[in-house]
C-alpha cells in the first residue's frame, strides 16, 4: 500500500507557529482588511497550511534546517517599546535628514519617524494607515506579486501582516532624498513574531533609493518574517539597500520581489551580518524590453550562523539584462547558502544575464553551499554563472607581511578588501558609510 504524500506533513510545531501568527490576522481593523484583502488572506492562509512548515527533505530548503525556530516560545509581537525616544533610535538612524519610517515590533511609529514636508512628490507611510483611508489605491499591486505558492513563509506573512511601509512616487518624479525604513525589534521575551509588509510603487521614469534596515534592541531571541514588494514602472529607477544587523538569536526570513517594466532599472543590495539563522529570497521579474536588475549581496557569518541567499531572475521580455554579483565571509562555524536561479522564456530573446558568487572560508569548520542555476527556453542569449569557494590568497599575504605590515592586519585587509568589492556599489554614501563601520568593527576585533 502506498504511504507516502507530496505534501509534508503537518505536526504541532507548524499549527503552533500559525496560531502564534493568527493573533496578528484576528486584530486587525474591518477597515484594513477590505474584501479584496480578506480574500487574499484567506487563501495565503490556507496554502501555509498545505505547504507546512519547510524541512530539509525539500530541495529549496536542503540546506537550511529551520527546525531550531520551532523550539522558541511563538507569540505574535506586542506593540512594544513605548518609553523609546528620538535619542534611543538615533544611533540606528543613516540619514541625519531624510525621510525615515520607524517600525517597532513591526508596527509604524509616526511619533519616532521623519516624514517628507507637505506639496512634494514622495508619498510614505504606514501601509496599515494607507490600507485605512485608501485601500482602492493598494488593491492593484498589494501583496499581487510575492508568490505563496511554494513558499511557506511568503504566504504566512501575506496572511498575517499587520503593518508596514508605503512608499509611492508618481510618473517622471525624482525622490530628492534617500528613504530609510527603520525596523526595530524591542521586546524582551523570547519568540516575539512581526510579519512586516512593504510596498514601494516608482511611476514612469520616477527615480527613487531606499534603505531598508532591520536591527535588535534587546538580546532576545525574535523573529521577523518580513516581505517587500517592489513595482517598477517603464524607465523607473530605483536602489534599494536591505541591510539585516539583528542580534545572534534571532530569526530572520525575507522575501523580496520586484515587478519591472520594459527600460526600467533596479539596484538591489542585499546585506545580511546578523541573526542566528538568516534567509533571503530576493527576486524579480522582468516584463518587457530593455529593464535591467543589478542583485549585489554580501553575507557575513561567525560563530555558528547560518545565512541563506536564494535568488530568481526571470528574463520574460526581450533585450533585458541581469547581474549578479554575490560574496560570502564565513568564520567559525558558519554555514553559508547561495542558491541562484536565472530563467529565460521563450520569448525573452537578447538576454544577457551574468551570474557570479564568491565565497571566502576562513576556518576549517565553517561552511558554504553554492548553487547556480540557469534554465533558457530562447537560443538568442548570452548567459552566464561562476561560483568559487577559496581561502585568502597567500601571496598576498606574503606580499603585505613583507611590508611590514602584521599578520593580523594583513588577513583584516584582505577581508575588508573582498566586502569591498560589494560595498563600494551602494551609491548612498551614509549607507555605505555605516556598513564600513560595521565591518571594521567585526574584522577589527577579535577573529571573525
Amino acid at each position: 500500500m502506498q504511504t507516502h504524500t507530496d505534501k509534508p506533513p503537518q505536526t504541532t510545531a507548524n499549527v503552533e507557529l500559525l496560531a502564534a501568527a493568527l493573533g496578528a490576522f484576528d486584530s486587525a481593523p474591518a477597515g484594513a482588511n477590505p474584501p479584496w484583502l480578506k480574500s487574499i488572506r484567506e487563501q495565503a492562509r490556507a496554502r501555509a497550511s498545505q505547504l507546512g512548515f519547510p524541512n530539509t527533505r525539500q530541495e529549496e530548503w536542503r540546506f537550511t534546517n529551520m527546525a531550531p525556530l520551532l523550539q522558541l516560545p511563538l507569540h505574535a509581537a506586542a506593540a512594544n517599546g513605548r518609553g523609546l525616544s528620538a535619542r534611543d533610535i538615533a544611533p540606528f538612524r543613516l540619514f541625519a535628514d531624510g525621510p525615515c519610517l520607524v517600525f517597532v515590533d513591526g508596527m509604524f511609529r509616526k511619533d519616532l519617524s521623519a516624514l517628507p514636508g507637505n506639496g512634494g512628490a514622495l508619498k510614505i507611510g504606514g501601509l496599515r494607515d494607507q490600507l485605512a483611508a485608501n485601500p482602492r489605491e493598494l488593491e492593484t499591486d498589494l501583496a499581487r506579486h510575492a508568490a505563496c505558492d511554494g513558499n511557506f513563509f511568503t504566504a504566512l506573512n501575506t496572511a498575517f501582516f499587520q503593518d508596514g511601509a508605503f512608499i509611492y512616487v508618481p510618473a517622471d518624479a525624482t525622490a530628492e532624498e534617500p528613504v530609510q525604513l527603520l525596523f526595530l525589534a524591542s521586546s524582551g521575551r523570547p519568540g516575539a513574531t512581526a510579519h512586516p509588509r512593504n510596498l514601494i510603487l516608482a511611476g514612469k521614469r520616477s527615480g527613487l533609493k531606499v534603505v531598508e534596515s532591520y536591527a535588535s534592541l534587546t538580546d532576545a531571541a525574535h523573529v521577523t518574517n518580513a516581505v517587500t514588494e517592489l513595482v517598477l514602472g517603464p524607465e523607473a529607477r530605483v536602489e534599494h539597500c536591505r541591510l539585516q544587523n539583528e542580534n545572534g538569536r534571532a530569526f530572520h526570513v525575507s522575501t523580496v520581489q520586484a515587478v519591472q517594466a520594459g527600460g526600467s532599472h533596479w539596484i538591489s543590495h542585499s546585506i545580511a551580518t546578523g541573526a542566528r539563522i538568516a534567509r533571503n529570497q530576493v527576486q524579480t521579474l522582468l516584463t518587457a524590453e530593455g529593464a535591467e536588475a543589478v542583485l549585489n549581496g554580501l553575507f557575513l557569518g561567525r560563530d555558528e550562523q547560518l545565512i541563506d541567499h536564494h535568488t530568481v531572475v526571470d528574463h520574460a521580455g526581450p533585450r533585458c539584462e541581469s547581474h549578479e554579483f554575490f560574496h560570502g565571509i564565513l568564520s567559525g562555524r558558519s554555514h553559508g547558502v547561495f542558491n541562484g536561479k536565472i530563467f529565460v522564456r521563450q520569448d525573452a530573446q537578447k538576454t544577457n544575464a551574468k551570474q557570479t558568487n564568491r565565497n571566502l572560508v576562513l576556518s576549517d569548520s565553517a561552511s558554504i553551499d553554492t548553487k547556480p542555476q540557469l534554465e533558457i527556453f530562447a537560443d538568442d542569449v548570452k548567459c552566464t554563472h561562476g561560483a568559487t569557494v577559496g581561502q585568502l590568497d597567500q601571496e598576498a599575504l606574503f606580499y603585505l607581511r613583507a611590508r611590514g605590515i602584521g599578520a593580523d592586519q594583513a588577513r583584516r585587509m584582505l577581508i575588508r578588501a573582498f566586502a569591498s568589492d560589494v560595498v563600494e556599489r551602494i551609491t548612498m554614501a551614509p549607507a555605505r558609510e555605516r556598513l564600513e563601520e560595521l565591518l571594521a568593527g567585526r574584522f577589527d576585533g577579535a577573529a571573525i
